[in-house]
């Protein structure tokens, strides 16, 4: 029994110290400072929003996730960029759709 327990020691011992050297020689990589209260680093164009713009967004991260109110902004914005994109494209429907005023049916 007690050579099971020295094993098991042993093996903690080997483990925590293999540990504390890959931490060391790896470390977390660069880290950022912290970004000063109520300000982001998500950032989207006023208008013309295009895929890289969407693809490039970053969110902070908190504790459990990413911070709330960056991604309701975020979301916020893409649903006003497309509805207004959806709004043109109606109205270039009906536009295209509509006969001429010189037309007689």
């Amino acid at each position: 029994m007690f050579t099971v327990l020295l094993y098991l020691l042993v093996m903690a011992l080997v483990g925590g110290v293999l540990f504390l050297v890959a931490s060391v020689v790896f470390g977390r990589g660069e880290e950022m400072a912290p970004l000063p209260p109520a300000t982001t680093v998500t950032a989207l164009p006023a208008r013309d929003v295009t895929g890289a713009d969407v693809q490039d967004l970053r969110f902070q991260q908190v504790l459990r996730g990413y911070k709330a109110s960056e991604v309701d902004w975020a979301l916020d914005r893409l649903g006003a960029e497309i509805d207004l994109l959806r709004a043109e494209l109606a109205a270039v429907r009906a536009e295209s759709q509509a006969p001429a005023a010189g037309d007689v049916p």
